[in-house]
């Protein structure tokens, strides 16, 4: 039986962490924009982590969709947004497989005319935690709408597609969304 692969935190999320002056969550998503995936990451209770650095293991990873216009913090500008996030808040439970949604409320189904639709199964919100970066004026990246959703045009994951928002299938979001918290960091990079 393989041991799934052990990692600690990219250096620049670490920095980031420590100049915010908050702490790694037990669960965390890291989102590759230049390899269209993401992987969730669990923490590593062995005794042989360091608290300076902790040291993780890759749970899963998924083959995801980021912005077509590229990367980018400013409003309006549909890019996805780099760097320290955390899931904010979150929408849509309860809802069937297939629920598409509008501004976080249903608005049909994907199998009832929106086989298309471009926000679908579960909304998790991210919020950036970088002031003047992906927080704050302009470059607020929860003001920005910015989630990790479903879509009904599954095929499109692995290729750059959104309007800024991570996509994801539907099968990898629903055991997703019932898993991680509000509060779960997500360290979005172009790597």
């Amino acid at each position: 039986m393989t041991r799934a692969p052990r990692l600690q935190l990219p250096l620049a999320m670490t920095m980031a962490l420590r100049r915010i002056g908050i702490r790694p969550t037990p669960s965390l998503l890291l989102v590759s924009v230049a390899r269209q995936t993401m992987s969730l990451l669990g923490l590593v209770s062995d005794g042989q982590a360091s608290l300076c650095r902790p040291t993780y293991q890759v749970l899963r990873r998924y083959l995801i969709s980021t912005s077509r216009f590229g990367t980018g913090q400013i409003l309006n500008s549909h890019r996805t947004p780099l760097g320290l996030h955390k899931i904010a808040a979150k929408a849509g439970a309860g809802y069937p497989v297939g629920t598409a949604f509008k501004n976080r409320r249903p608005v049909g189904c994907t199998w009832q005319g929106q086989p298309n639709a471009p926000i679908a199964h579960r909304i998790l919100w991210l919020g950036g935690l970088e002031s003047g970066f992906n927080h704050g004026g302009n470059v607020d990246s929860f003001r920005r709408t910015i989630y990790i959703h479903g879509v009904g045009n599954e095929p499109s994951l692995g290729r750059p597609a959104s309007c800024g928002c991570i996509h994801l299938a539907a099968a990898d979001l629903m055991p997703l969304y019932d898993r991680l918290p509000v509060g779960t960091l997500v360290w979005i990079s172009e790597a």
